[in-house]
């Protein structure tokens, strides 16, 4: 009897292990092949499309190697890299000094209010680039507010620093103060005992754990830079840079064969920055054992009061600045008129775009968000957390990481010359809401695969392994213990591409059409017509579009963790 209980009974299980190992399978391998595929569509053929475009001597091409050779030697190309380069070094010289000390300050001092220093500091990641342009107009232009205090107008190579600097400092700063919170307080115990003083320790212990992202700040910021047209087609005047030259070709002058040229040419500092920092990665190693003791800043009068003033200043920059803004996009006729109006926000009575634009911003920005982060995380999830297809693996992170080495006004171009050919069965999407999308995925899936992946790498492979030992769909555990234990990390990026979204220009300045214009074209298209009044209340309302779903999300979540993170907080005492 109990042979005939038995038998059945190891039937069923032998048929829920089969069923189960085939979803597992599909799950798996299928998934990673799926996202190959998408990779390969979305990042590797539009690369290859620019690359094709600018050698090929066929008719309305870039021309092969003699038009790259003519255009590498000509003057006005010099003129314009020399240009770039200046600009370039001037910004990431004066940006990566003041966001270390930014940085230091915040995790290495007890200054107060440190909360609302880091959050007016990431206030020009929620706006486009060309809203410090426009502020800087407002402020120093012709007719600016404290025009009295500079001897030039703000026009040309110093609106172009200015303007970037603004724009790049919450990049450069991001990335010390990661390496900032990583320090082992058992070094600084030591060097103190030895009785070594701050600057010594400083010397001794921090920089060498902290240069390596140094250089890839300056790295980050020279490239954001050198490829940015926002700020120049804003306060360049007769300062003409490459990526302000390769827009023009494209947009001004239909000669795409050029702009693939100077794209390539922009593509060149990115690849080099990226290898030396990947080097320098390699060189460096492990910042911190297992055994480390969290580093907890001390009390210091003269110190944390220094670095208070230094925050409070450029806080204050960064105010006077967005603060212009705002306040320009509500004067109804400046500076004849400073009465205060929404006059500049009835974007339908006035060329840009309209409120369409606004709309269209907002449904990319809900598209990139939730089907980006989806499959990110789910790809971060099948290349780090399963087991097999090693080669296809390699396949996959190696995509993943290429578009953190490759600009946007690059990758937009690259789009164009990819998809807008009558050939491809992929030309559909042209113009559409669908290809705005996958681009900007594409263009920031480097930095969201990342956050995925250290959230992922922080778990330990035991749990996938209790899955399969209890015959579970892979699928239902990643969906049921995994997605909730990395949901922090989950909820960054649906934040990051949300943002993200609303503020891209670069690579979607090639790609929308008259019904699918978005937000950030609109407010470069109304300062090209003349209506900075529009661009700056365009600006102003993704700004706070942008920082209000931040804040929205932040605070709808707090509930979502409580009840998925539980497991983080403290077990009450027996």
């Amino acid at each position: 009897m109990a042979a005939d209980m038995t038998l059945p009974h190891t039937g069923k299980m032998t048929g829920l292990t089969s069923r189960a190992e085939r979803a597992d399978k599909i799950f798996v391998v299928g998934g990673k092949w799926l996202l190959l595929l998408l990779l390969g569509v979305a990042v590797l053929m539009p690369l290859l499309a620019i690359f094709w475009r600018g050698f090929s001597a066929a008719d309305g091409q870039g021309g092969g190697w003699i038009a790259a050779r003519e255009l590498v030697s000509s003057d006005n190309f010099h003129w314009l890299l020399g240009n770039s380069l200046k600009v370039s070094l001037s910004v990431a010289v004066i940006v990566v000094p003041l966001a270390y000390l930014f940085a230091y300050a915040l995790q290495r001092t007890m200054i107060p209010g440190k909360r609302v220093w880091r959050g007016l500091s990431l206030l020009p990641l929620m706006a486009p680039s060309m809203l410090p342009g426009i502020a800087l107009v407002y402020l120093f232009g012709n007719q600016g507010l404290l025009r009295g205090l500079v001897s030039d107008n703000i026009y040309g190579f110093w609106g172009i620093v200015l303007g970037e600097a603004i724009y790049t400092f919450p990049h450069a700063l991001m990335i010390l103060l990661s390496a900032l919170s990583l320090a082992d307080a058992r070094l600084f115990d030591a060097a103190s005992s030895m009785g070594a003083g701050s600057f010594k320790a400083f010397r001794s212990i921090t920089w060498p754990g902290t240069k390596q992202a140094v250089f890839a700040a300056f790295c980050l910021v020279f490239t954001l830079t050198i490829t940015d047209f926002g700020v120049p087609v804003v306060v360049g005047g007769d300062y003409q840079v490459l990526a302000l030259e390769a827009y023009k070709a494209v947009v001004g002058q239909q000669q795409f064969g050029r702009g693939a040229l100077i794209g390539m040419v922009l593509l060149l500092p990115a690849l080099l920055s990226f290898g030396v920092d990947a080097w320098l990665r390699r060189q460096q190693g492990d910042s911190m054992s297992g055994r480390a003791q969290v580093f907890k800043p001390v009390p210091g009068k003269g110190r944390d009061r220094c670095y208070l003033a230094i925050v409070m200043l450029i806080c204050a920059a960064l105010l006077l600045v967005f603060g212009m803004a705002v306040y320009a996009s509500l004067v109804k006729f400046w500076p004849y008129n400073l009465s205060l109006s929404l006059h500049h926000y009835q974007f339908n009575d006035t060329a840009g775009g309209g409120w369409l634009a606004y709309r269209n911003s907002l449904t990319m920005a809900l598209y990139t968000a939730v089907i980006g982060s989806a499959v990110i995380f789910t790809g971060a999830y099948l290349m780090e957390k399963t087991k097999g297809q090693k080669g296809l693996n390699l396949a996959l992170r190696m995509l993943s990481f290429v578009p953190m080495a490759v600009p946007g006004l690059v990758l937009g171009l690259g789009y164009v010359f990819f998809f807008n050919v009558p050939g491809n069965p992929l030309h559909v999407l042209y113009g559409s809401m669908i290809l705005l999308v996958v681009c900007t995925i594409a263009h920031y899936l480097s930095t969201a695969h990342m956050t995925a992946t250290t959230a992922l790498r922080q778990l330990d492979s035991e749990f996938e392994a209790a899955a399969l030992s209890l015959k579970a769909p892979l699928y239902r555990h990643y969906l049921r213990v995994t997605v909730p234990i990395c949901l922090p990390a989950l909820l960054d990026i649906v934040r990051y591409l949300f943002v993200s979204a609303m503020t891209t220009v670069s690579a979607a300045i090639f790609l929308y059409s008259p019904d699918t214009l978005l937000a950030a074209v609109a407010v470069l298209n109304m300062d090209d017509a003349g209506n900075v009044g529009g661009a700056a209340a365009m600006s102003t309302l993704i700004l706070f579009t942008s920082a209000g779903v931040s804040l929205l999300l932040a605070w709808a979540s707090r509930g979502v963790l409580r009840r998925s993170q539980a497991w983080r907080q403290d077990a009450p005492a027996p």
